[in-house]
């Protein structure tokens, strides 16, 4: 599908290096009454644009979203997606759940009708430097240890920095806050492949942590997928810097397709002439080129899981980059203990550990949680399927996991491919559940004193949830009941 939205650069009154939009009597209308549409709809409609806000969902289902806009000059457009809502319509900003084959998108493409989205007016008005951040895995994580090093920038030199902001894909759509955002602060947003597909901006720092099978449900294939990835690098200058994972092909496979410096983060020391990030020894240090520096010692990271280690040398690769201190990236990672939802202990129960990991959305970011441990396993999965092969994670599930308890609309296709990967090297059991309480329940039944009980679905929440944080408080409200 991507291929048919090749050419909209060529269009698109955005693009890179353009003046900004001037949205008074401009006609908008943005699909989708999320937070990121209902964001979008206030900025416009305080520019002076004139707003459609348009949803499939009936006037009962978004009585909150309208009563929170209440004093927003907008016309609402409810209960489907009708194609005359086209006519006289300057821009179309389709929010990032609202996929781009949906028949009124394809519609305003065929009319020549330029799109746009909440991450692309931000980046078209934000006054300050901005970090972006994307990959199919760490995001989050590595988003929300870049926006600490950025507070503890602004403590340690508030003449340099004044403010830090982060939001975007995790938190709150920057897009609210850029009308009160100043010169000398500093945005650090996260930016899904979803919100990526329509943009023609980049920031002036863009990450790309890893590019890995996820979303293809969305995108159809890896290549439409990591054309997605790449818009984020796309419309840089030279005057804008990159920071690429060099240990994902993925990621370096964008190098050589780069307008800015490049700063790179791995395991092992980059190349001579190339800057980046590295372990050596018990120390994480920067390599400009030529000579290398300390940044931080690897006993301030508190983060469980080798996965965790890579998002923190990236995360100190973007502030690198930034021109954020060393000392506050070791502000920012010492007691960092992770974001909500990703390898997050809840409790000790019946003497078992319990985690919630329901952002791990991809069978690979469940993996990535089973090498966290070393103890007796007990795994949770399940959810919707992205149309990503599952066949990997079985095998190491058969090596790893002592009760596997699936759940959601995938938990067939799971158990058909755990069982297509022979017979297990461990005593196994394998239990197939309709949903997250009755998995619970048949997890707290197999659990042992001494286990790791992990909620690491490996699919997304839509079958059962509004999304893997509602997931993520539903196992741990239930878990926090247990007496």
């Amino acid at each position: 599908m991507a291929d048919q939205f090749d050419d909209r650069d060529d269009w698109s009154r955005f693009g890179g290096g353009v003046t900004m939009i001037e949205w008074k009597g401009q006609r908008v209308l943005i699909v989708g009454a999320a937070r990121q549409g209902m964001a979008l709809a206030r900025f416009f409609a305080n520019h002076g644009a004139q707003v459609v806000l348009n949803d499939r969902r009936s006037a009962k289902e978004l009585s909150e979203a309208q009563a929170a806009l209440v004093d927003v000059p907008l016309k609402w457009v409810l209960g489907g997606h009708p194609l005359g809502i086209l006519d006289q319509v300057d821009w179309v900003c389709p929010s990032g759940g609202v996929p781009l084959e949906l028949p009124l998108i394809v519609e305003a493409l065929a009319r020549r009708i330029p799109l746009a989205n909440d991450s692309q007016v931000f980046l078209e008005h934000a006054p300050c430097k901005v970090i972006g951040i994307t990959g199919s895995a760490g995001k989050t994580t590595t988003t929300t240890l870049v926006g600490r090093m950025a507070d503890a920038a602004c403590e340690l030199q508030p003449a340099t920095f004044n403010r830090a902001w982060i939001g975007g894909n995790i938190g709150n759509p920057l897009i609210a806050d850029v009308d009160n955002m100043n010169a000398n602060d500093i945005a650090v947003m996260e930016l899904s492949s979803f919100q990526l597909d329509v943009m023609t901006r980049s920031p002036q720092v863009a990450a790309v942590l890893n590019i890995t099978p996820n979303h293809l449900d969305r995108h159809g294939n890896m290549r439409a997928y990591t054309a997605a990835k790449a818009r984020i690098l796309k419309y840089q200058t030279p005057e804008d810097v990159a920071v690429l994972g060099r240990d994902d092909p993925g990621a370096w496979g964008l190098a050589d397709s780069l307008r800015g410096d490049c700063i790179s983060f791995g395991r092992a020391r980059p190349p001579e002439g190339l800057a980046g990030v590295f372990l050596h020894g018990a120390w994480i240090r920067f390599w400009d080129g030529e000579f290398a520096h300390d940044l931080l010692p690897r006993e301030l990271i508190h983060l469980r899981g080798e996965h965790n280690l890579e998002n923190v040398l990236a995360a100190c690769a973007i502030a690198a980059a930034a021109g954020i201190p060393p000392a506050a990236m070791r502000a920012a990672v010492d007691g960092f203990a992770g974001v909500s939802h990703r390898l997050e202990f809840v409790r000790t129960w019946r003497g078992a550990d319990w985690y919630n990991d329901s952002i791990a959305t991809a069978p690979e970011r469940a993996l990535a949680a089973l090498n966290a441990f070393d103890e007796p396993l007990v795994l949770l999965a399940g959810g919707r399927d992205k149309n990503l092969p599952w066949d990997v994670f079985a095998e190491i599930v058969r090596q790893r996991v002592d009760h596997l308890v699936l759940f959601g609309e995938a938990a067939a296709l799971i158990r058909q491919a755990v069982e297509a990967a022979g017979p297990a090297e461990r005593p196994f059991s394998l239990h197939e559940c309709n949903g997250l309480q009755a998995a619970l329940e048949v997890a707290a039944e197999v659990a042992a004193p001494g286990d790791v009980v992990l909620l690491s679905p490996g699919g997304t929440s839509f079958d059962e949830f509004k999304d893997f944080s509602e997931r993520g408080v539903c196992f741990r409200a239930w878990l926090n009941q247990q007496v």
